[in-house]
């Protein structure tokens, strides 16, 4: 994810707890649906759509941090 950010997510992930914890949640939930969509974990379609929402958020989130930060 962001590649071109790789250096600045590696220092906000120690210095920026709420930065952090979005990206934990975010690894976590890409964790979650793979592990849904594989069949290892049942769950509706219903489901897994929504941890797609949340996780798009959550990326759109991070993304503006890095932006605001960068700048």
């Amino acid at each position: 994810m962001f590649p071109e950010y790789r250096d600045q997510i590696t220092t906000l992930k120690t210095q920026d707890a709420r930065f952090a914890r979005l990206f934990h949640r975010h690894n976590a939930l890409d964790q979650e649906i793979h592990n849904m969509e594989s069949g290892l974990v049942p769950a509706s379609t219903f489901e897994i759509e929504r941890l797609k929402k949340e996780k798009l958020l959550l990326k759109d989130q991070l993304y503006a941090i890095l932006r605001n930060t960068a700048a």
